[in-house]
């Protein structure tokens, strides 16, 4: 099954995520097909929340790719600041 799903990194104690679209068999930060953007739960200055290319993940979920449920509502805050933008 393929999922959409957020992937760690960046330093100790300063969390970044990359929204990825991967095989559900493989680890969390192991081999994933693509990435469609990334989540920054803290940010700082002029660095933003979420960057999210929307039309790839429209097109993921219409093959079939199932997204995990905080994936689901960072789609959620990022169509709606899209709207709003």
């Amino acid at each position: 099954m393929v999922v959409i799903r957020l992937a760690r990194f960046g330093a100790k104690k300063r969390p970044k995520y990359r929204v990825t679209v991967a095989d559900s068999r493989f680890f969390r930060n192991g081999r994933f097909i693509e990435i469609l953007g990334n989540y920054n739960p803290n940010p700082r200055g002029q660095e933003k929340e979420i960057t999210l290319d929307l039309e790839k993940v429209k097109s993921w979920v219409g093959k079939g790719a199932q997204p995990s449920d905080r994936v689901k509502t960072l789609i959620k805050k990022a169509e709606a600041t899209a709207t709003s933008a």
